[in-house]
């Protein structure tokens, strides 16, 4: 499962988070001070829910194209399904170019409003909970540092994705045009 997370923004909180208590939550200040964005790329296993992550200034064909390498490399000899979403440069000639020179790695794509179909997903769900959304950070720099300890983190505890719903109660509420949202943990 390949996803991308753009935009991951570098802000710099006013003051710190003060932290939730009982009956009282989290609280921070509304000022930040913007010092830019990155955009990370995820590959997760979802067999062993091990992330294999790239933080880019961009997110271009040569970004793609750079981490389809980068995960090719990390899985060699194997053959590889790698769920996307509809993100416009897999369709760049230099991509489209580069899967024909590599037909084990097969590309699918996740239906519009069906981004809950791809696993990477919930992990930039989870890692802009517990990593992004409450940091401040004072540089890009320091923001792809946290995600890049975040991501090793998570490999070193990782465990496998299981869905908390079965096939038969899932689908029944996949109709075209409707939105639904079903977790893994």
């Amino acid at each position: 499962m390949r996803g991308r997370k753009p935009q991951a923004q570098a802000l710099e909180r006013a003051g710190p988070v003060l932290p939730a208590r009982p009956g009282i939550p989290e609280k921070r200040s509304r000022g930040y001070i913007r010092h830019g964005t990155t955009t990370l790329f995820a590959a997760l296993e979802a067999a062993a829910g091990k992330v294999t992550g790239a933080c880019c200034p961009r997110h271009r064909h040569e970004e793609f194209l750079a981490f389809l390498r980068q995960v090719a490399a990390a899985c060699p000899r194997r053959r590889l399904h790698i769920v996307c979403d509809n993100y416009g440069t897999r369709g760049h000639p230099v991509v489209r170019a580069w899967l024909t020179k590599h037909p084990r790695i097969i590309l699918h794509f996740t239906p519009a409003s069906g981004s809950w179909l791809n696993l990477a997903e919930v992990f930039f769900s989870v890692i802009t909970r517990q990593a992004i959304r409450r940091g401040s950070f004072t540089s890009v720099k320091d923001l792809i540092a946290a995600i890049e300890a975040f991501i090793d983190g998570w490999n070193d505890r990782c465990r496998p994705f299981t869905w908390t719903k079965t096939a038969d109660e899932i689908l029944p509420h996949c109709k075209p045009g409707k939105r639904t949202s079903f977790t893994a943990h």
